[in-house]
């Protein structure tokens, strides 16, 4: 075969953030090529070129032998149309892949190097499984603050940044971001709207859920749209002073987002990539001020205090080399936040606090509150100490309902409230005690199971709490799911774990934190 050219197939594969090439095993191109399957593979049409991951298939109904399938993430990257004829040879290594291999054999990086494996990460050159390396490398032989601060700048040297100084002014861009690992820890929905309310401009961008049954994007999707284009998303914290948006279609630190898609079936969450990762996200966003909430822990990713304040500093060591003034807050993480885990009903939760309900999960509310008072704290007019007070007379007075309800409008309000899963059943304390114990990581993978966040209205909805006293049969929780299937996963899983603990009232462990969402 003289030219190695054939028409584009779309497929129809999701393959989340990878680029997939299906050629089929009689095609003439893979015969004399002597492509193999899993092999990098150049395409080029359009104007433009790809690396993708070859898969051969058997199946004429999948890509026949004469044609070039793309899946949908290659076939909206190289933006051809169907029948497009396309290039295709064989692909040279990424240009970093020396440095990678380097850091799999533990060695510490150079800025050059982690800025040349960040650039193909963003180009797509790396396949999923070179990029499972990195992030096990990166985990396994831990980065030190340089190698953070490295990696940090060059993934926000990657994407789009915002300068909202040249846009709206002088004046600090204020945010609030949770590490995360806290089930139903949605103070970012209620913190945006009290500092919004208050004139500071709060533009939220939010990743999805990497291990946890709901992110902040995830649930307020349930309420609004979050897939904003970057000019939109201006448009709206320009015109409401904040927004509550997704990152990934916002183009910043796009690196990121690949990242994630690896790290979330991994379950990793190293502290190096965790800190590029935020700070990354935060400054291309263009942030000024950022109030940043650890949670501590025997169940949180943070488990002791020795380790929160290790994690503390390497924060704090980044963000003043990228001039990004950081109020990083160690709080108590011993158990979820609020009653719901999942989107809608974390939704709920945030919504009966915006609304004053006396039903509203008084946790939720208080840590909220404390972390606004913060963010609050950044305005040069306000006194140390006061910004609690101004954000509970926000919150009170029903302006940050108000706020909520014009930034929810102008995202693009959901026609229809959603409600948690039809179906579900409830776990119940096998005996009369106190309850000591609340496993985040068993409740967050029950939830999980259940279905969420793809299934945004199923989840777990929590009855009682730490140091409570409960009696022999009384509900602990209840699960929610919308499909059969979901419904059976959980109930086994549960079966071998509901995720409390009971004891005598004694062995309440002690709170790391003097108060949720503040310390002392």
């Amino acid at each position: 075969m003289s030219e190695p050219i054939l028409p584009i197939r779309r497929v129809g594969i999701d393959t989340w953030r990878e680029n997939v090439v299906f050629l089929h095993r009689d095609c003439p191109v893979v015969r004399a090529a002597g492509f193999q399957a899993l092999a990098k593979v150049r395409v080029q049409a359009n104007g433009k070129t790809l690396i993708g991951v070859l898969n051969v298939v058997d199946d004429d109904a999948i890509c026949p032998p004469c044609e070039l399938g793309l899946s949908e993430e290659a076939f909206r990257r190289l933006g051809a149309e169907p029948g497009r004829p396309a290039r295709i040879e064989q692909a040279e290594p990424p240009p970093s892949i020396a440095a990678l291999h380097r850091k799999i054999a533990g060695d510490r990086l150079e800025e050059h190097d982690l800025h040349a494996i960040v650039q193909d990460i963003a180009a797509a050159r790396y396949s999923k499984i070179e990029l499972a390396a990195f992030v096990v490398a990166t985990n396994q032989f831990e980065l030190d603050r340089d190698e953070v601060l490295h990696l940090t700048e060059a993934m926000i040297a990657t994407g789009q940044r915002i300068d909202w100084q040249r846009e709206i002014g002088a004046g600090p861009i204020v945010d609030k971001h949770c590490i995360g690992g806290i089930p139903g820890n949605r103070t970012s929905m209620l913190v945006v709207p009290i500092v919004a309310a208050h004139g500071m401009l709060c533009p939220k961008t939010s990743s999805r859920a990497i291990t946890s049954p709901a992110g902040t994007a995830d649930t307020m999707e349930v309420l609004a749209e979050v897939e904003l284009p970057l000019d939109r998303m201006k448009d709206i914290a320009r015109a409401t002073h904040g927004c509550l948006a997704w990152g990934g279609t916002a183009d910043l630190s796009p690196a990121d987002d690949i990242l994630i898609s690896v790290e979330r079936p991994l379950g990793i969450d190293s502290p190096g990539q965790m800190v590029a990762s935020i700070l990354s996200k935060k400054i291309a966003a263009g942030v000024t001020h950022l109030v940043l909430d650890l949670p501590v822990g025997p169940t949180a990713k943070v488990r002791s205090m020795s380790a929160a304040q290790r994690l503390k500093r390497l924060f704090e060591y980044v963000a003043a080399r990228l001039r990004l003034e950081l109020d990083a807050v160690i709080t108590d993480g011993r158990q979820p936040i609020g009653r719901g885990i999942g989107p809608v009903l974390e939704a709920r939760d945030v919504m009966q606090v915006l609304a004053n309900d006396p039903q509203a999960p008084q946790d939720l509310r208080q840590k909220a509150l404390r972390l606004a008072g913060r963010v609050i704290e950044f305005d040069p007019d306000v006194r140390g100490g006061d910004g609690y007070r101004i954000a509970r007379d926000i919150l009170d007075s029903g302006r940050a309902l108000a706020k909520m309800n014009a930034i929810i409008d102008a995202q693009g309000r959901r026609a229809e409230p959603q409600q948690p899963g039809a179906i579900g059943f409830e776990v119940t304390a096998p005996a009369d005690g106190t309850v000591i114990g609340v496993d985040n990581l068993r409740l967050a993978r029950i939830a999980r199971t259940s279905g969420a966040p793809q299934v945004r209205g199923a989840g777990v909805d929590l009855f009682v709490k730490l140091g409570e006293t409960v009696r022999a049969g009384q509900p602990l929780y209840r699960v929610h799911a919308q499909f059969d299937a979901d419904l059976e996963f959980a109930r086994q899983l549960v079966g071998r774990g509901n995720g409390f603990t009971l004891g005598a009232p004694e062995q309440v462990p002690r709170e790391f934190a003097s108060a949720p969402g503040d310390v002392r």
